[in-house]
């Protein structure tokens, strides 16, 4: 299979041999990894950006399926055609280079603020939707000393939309397919002179592919925006999400009544200042949960007799300014603070009251961190950026730890990146691992990683660009449980190379390739050795036609003396028809050639699923 797989980067490669001028962007602007709207070649990091576009040209009502496609090295699970789900069986986690974001150790951002469950500091998959993004920029490799805890992976953060012209724009997407999958959103955008408003909705639901494994959401996102000058402006921002999830457990132990009762939200209230030489944002924000799951039972005629409950609030200030004190120079200052509360306990199913709970050490638990950095990039010349930062951060419980970065990136010609970092990355033991069952340990440390990259990134005209990526990664203190205690014992030593080319061939046909291989020393779960996909976009007239193949091969799905690994070849296409100027009509397909694989020991993906729909605008 690996071989077979290497053979598809060489196989890709003659695509992408000629190059004209043409229309492929020579400057693309970012805001991860800097705070401030900066052109990316200026960063010693590397960022990939992912504009709305591409995130809705395959009707998909997440963002996760898009961004797997399009970011080497990042891997997400999932078993089933709709859902995520959380708790034992689920799926949703993120992988960077063999840094799981299950663990809590990449960090999803809404706007740049902090996105998990504060109880156990992992991310909640189903609340990633299509609907709130104008763009994702993932930023591979630790970007801590800017966004602190958890992001010791990397970083992905989605940028929420907004109307930037006058007027009204109504959007409303419908679609269905198999297994009565049914997704359906509808949004409006309004701009009036100063004031600019989204409203967004959106209902999903599916019956999946094995029985007892039913999804349904509900979901919307609000942001209005007032513009108080031409360089002051205030955002208030809100989404939340609610969602039913249940859980088959594996095909060989199969479950009964494993459901779960999700809802997840955020608001936030953001100040923005916009100049020439200085640009900065007082943020206030806060991303809560509250979660009802029933664990189920291996015999339906002995059902449990309670629920886990659990509710958790991560509530924050976050404030930065930049500014520009000589030519090419410029430094950004910041400050943030969470309080991170939590509760977890059982209530039975016959009465609603609390019931005992004797494998839990503590029910109500909280901590606060304060955090200060500061990071200094300095031009020399047009051709060389030199960045460097650190970050303070002190946690109630575990205490204060000093996180530095280092980059250089360099530009020897107009259409040439090279790029190095030395970045530090850590993240703080959540309330499950210091308070919660019987492995919690209140003396537990920060985990904590070095990754050493450098990069390369080439334009041959404007037509085909390509980029090269080498890392090597150390960690060590990350928490493990032996003989039943959490402790600071396991290591992380992880190295790999990732490949990315797009080629624009005219005005009808693009095509593109990314590729990524991973060596870990200690293997985990659900982070493949080798990744790969290949697309094709294709526009004439009213079609636009979307075709992918994404391979994955070393995927372990068990380790240790049961070791499994997983290899597939998924063939997707998304088919967009313009039937007139207000109407769109499209089709999607999903592994079409109809492979048997698992992401998830014990859950079967589906063969062969379809969807098709309608997209209205006016």
């Amino acid at each position: 299979m690996r071989t077979k797989a290497f053979m598809l980067i060489f196989l890709s490669a003659p695509m992408f041999t000629f190059a004209q001028t043409d229309t492929l962007k020579l400057k693309e602007v970012v805001v991860t990894g800097t705070r401030n709207a900066v052109d990316v070649r200026h960063l010693p990091t590397t960022v990939t950006v992912i504009d709305r576009e591409k995130l809705t040209e395959q009707q998909q009502p997440s963002i996760l399926p898009t961004v797997m496609q399009e970011v080497p090295g990042l891997f997400v699970t999932s078993r089933a055609m709709m859902g995520y789900g959380v708790s034992d069986g689920a799926a949703g986690g993120l992988n960077l280079r063999g840094i799981s974001g299950g663990a809590g150790q990449l960090l999803v951002l809404i706007d740049g603020q902090p996105q998990y469950q504060g109880i156990y500091g992992h991310p909640i998959a189903d609340s990633y939707q299509t609907l709130m993004a104008e763009r994702v920029e993932v930023l591979r490799g630790p970007a801590s000393v800017l966004y602190g805890s958890n992001a010791m992976g990397g970083v992905l953060n989605i940028v929420t939309r907004g109307m930037h012209t006058n007027g009204v724009r109504t959007h409303i997407n419908l679609g269905a397919g198999s297994w009565g999958t049914l997704q359906t959103e509808a949004s409006n955008q309004v701009r009036a002179g100063k004031f600019s408003s989204t409203v967004a909705v959106q209902y999903n639901r599916t019956d999946n592919h094995r029985p007892r494994m039913g999804f349904q959401q509900c979901g919307g996102y609000l942001k209005l925006g007032y513009d108080f000058t031409p360089h002051w402006n205030a955002n208030i921002t809100g989404n939340v999400t609610h969602f039913k999830a249940s859980t088959p457990g594996m095909e060989s132990s199969p479950l009964y009544d494993a459901d779960q009762w999700i809802t997840r939200g955020v608001a936030s209230l953001s100040v923005a200042n916009h100049y020439d030489r200085t640009s900065g944002a007082l943020t206030a924000y806060s991303s809560f949960g509250r979660h009802k799951i029933d664990d189920g039972t291996s015999n339906p005629a002995q059902p449990t007799n309670r629920y886990f409950r659990s509710k958790d609030v991560l509530a924050g200030v976050s404030w930065y300014q930049s500014a520009q004190f000589f030519a090419g120079n410029r430094v950004t200052l910041g400050v943030d603070y969470q309080h991170i509360y939590g509760d977890a306990y059982y209530t039975s199913k016959q009465t609603g009251e609390t019931m005992d709970t004797p494998n839990k050490q503590s029910g109500t638990s909280h901590r606060n961190e304060v955090a200060g950095y500061v990071d200094f990039r300095q031009d020399l010349g047009s051709w060389v950026t030199l960045d460097a930062g650190l970050r303070v951060d002190h946690h109630s419980v575990v205490g204060t730890a000093w996180i530095p970065q280092f980059g250089i990136a360099t530009r020897p010609t107009e259409t040439t990146e090279f790029k190095m970092t030395a970045t530090k990355g850590y993240r703080n033991p959540t309330m499950r691992e210091l308070y919660l069952y019987p492995p919690s340990n209140e003396e537990l440390r920060p985990e904590s990683l070095w990754n050493y990259e450098v990069a390369w990134k080439h334009r041959l005209g404007t037509r085909f660009t390509y980029g090269l990526n080498f890392f090597y990664i150390k960690g060590n203190n990350m928490i493990q449980n032996v003989n039943r205690k959490n402790i600071n014992t396991g290591v992380i030593e992880n190295c790999g190379a990732e490949l990315e080319a797009n080629y624009r061939i005219n005005s009808h046909w693009t095509l593109s390739t990314n590729h990524s291989y991973l060596h870990m020393e200690h293997p985990i779960i659900a982070a493949p050795e080798y990744k790969g996909y290949l697309g094709a976009n294709v526009r004439y007239g009213k079609w636009n036609v979307i075709c992918g193949l994404q391979c994955f091969a070393g995927l372990y799905t068990a380790v240790g003396q049961n070791e499994q690994k997983e290899c597939a070849y998924l063939l997707n296409a998304t088919v967009n028809y313009a039937l007139c100027r207000n109407l769109r009509l499209w089709a999607r397909g999903e592994n079409l050639l109809a492979q048997s694989y698992e992401v998830i020991q014990g859950y079967p993906m589906p063969r062969a699923t379809f969807m098709g729909g309608v997209n209205i605008s006016f």
